[in-house]
């Protein structure tokens, strides 16, 4: 009999998406099972994860879960939470790079800057003469190449550029007094 079969599609045991604590598998099921967080199921048509009790969905790319967002606010929180953890780690961002496949969902949170004035970011198409930059937490944004052309971008959400230093003016970087 071949054990290998008898566990979910990613093995007898992977970390939580969550707390990074390695959980079994159970074996003849699709499940996985978190002490903390409860049962996560694998689903073998779309290789993906599935929290059952929030029905959040993670992808695995080279060995690291990612979150796959159906909602604006996931995918600004995951960014502004990278963006801190960035700063606890000596860095500043100087760009992100947001999957293109969040190009319309992340859009109406983008502010664009034209001759100097900050404006919704609406159409992705600027005037040639006087182009917009998209902006988050006043960081420009790029959207990645098309999953097909980088594989990587279907699975993750964003990168960020950095630079050592500490964040200079950017919105999401406040001084407690």
């Amino acid at each position: 009999m071949n054990f290998v079969l008898q566990y979910p599609i990613f093995g007898s045991e992977i970390q939580c998406p969550h707390c990074r604590q390695t959980i079994p598998a159970l074996t003849l099921t699709d499940t996985y099972l978190c002490s903390r967080h409860g049962a996560f199921e694998a689903d073998p048509q779309t290789g993906e994860l599935v929290h059952l009790q929030s029905s959040r969905h993670w992808c695995l790319w080279e060995d690291e879960w990612y979150r796959q967002h159906n909602h604006p606010d996931g995918i600004r929180f995951e960014i502004h939470d990278a963006l801190d953890k960035l700063y606890t780690q000596g860095y500043r961002a100087t760009k992100v790079i947001i999957a293109e496949r969040y190009r319309e969902l992340i859009g109406s949170y983008l502010v664009g800057t034209e001759s100097g004035k900050d404006r919704r970011y609406h159409s992705w198409v600027g005037d040639a003469e006087q182009p917009i930059v998209p902006r988050l937490f006043g960081l420009p944004v790029e959207f990645s190449p098309e999953a097909t052309a980088e594989p990587c971008w279907k699975v993750i959400n964003f990168a960020l550029e950095k630079e050592p230093g500490i964040p200079i003016q950017y919105p999401y970087f406040r001084m407690s007094p």
